[in-house]
């Protein structure tokens, strides 16, 4: 639409394509890992890369009284008294699924979200902001979008609080997801690259 609006004639939308065979992760993994990473005992909420910019300090304030694990990942750059875990991708990935709820609430317009993306392969529940392409992929996969830090808390307690609807919307996320193959993706690729060269 941005392109569009600014007059460009030939735009062309390829979403991103993922590797599924990299999203199947055993329940005994996920165990081992909360074993490793002194997580048992209590639901893990993820807050998302360790950055100001992805909201995860405004997250963790709004969030702070909750009786959660609250988690990042990537490189620390803000202090927050949450944990911080730099994962390599396998690992970030069980973190992911480890997690009851992702929290991607970016205070900048995305692309599209991979983190949202991910988590939704995984089956864990996202709460977004819905900034940019991210608002595209959190309607479509029936995820929440919440615009408002201050309501963040309510829509985080009715997940935490009602699994019924956590196995809907993760359903509804996975059924989603699932299409953007990385085949899909290479497909649409060549596809464009043989109409531009007609």
């Amino acid at each position: 639409n941005y392109f569009l609006k600014q007059g460009f004639k030939n735009v062309y939308k390829i979403y991103c394509g993922f590797n599924l065979n990299n999203f199947n992760i055993e329940d005994q993994e996920i165990l081992e890992f909360k074993k490793k990473h002194k997580l048992e005992g209590k639901p893990i909420i993820y807050l998302g890369n360790c950055q100001k910019p992805k909201g995860v300090v405004d997250s963790y304030r709004a969030l702070k009284d909750l009786d959660v694990y609250f988690v990042t990942s990537g490189t620390k750059r803000v202090k927050i008294p949450a944990l911080n875990f730099d994962l390599d991708y396998k690992e970030y990935l069980k973190l992911l699924k480890a997690s009851i709820i992702a929290i991607t609430m970016s205070k900048f317009k995305e692309g599209w979200c991979m983190t949202s993306h991910e988590a939704m392969l995984l089956k864990t529940p996202v709460i977004g902001s819905g900034m940019g392409g991210m608002k595209e992929l959190l309607e479509n996969g029936g995820q929440i979008i919440c615009t408002d830090f201050k309501e963040l808390k309510k829509k985080v307690e009715y997940l935490l609080n009602n699994s019924e609807e956590r196995k809907k919307i993760s359903e509804r996320g996975y059924n989603y997801v699932k299409n953007f193959t990385l085949e899909k993706f290479k497909k649409e690729w060549i596809d464009l690259t043989n109409k531009v060269l007609e």
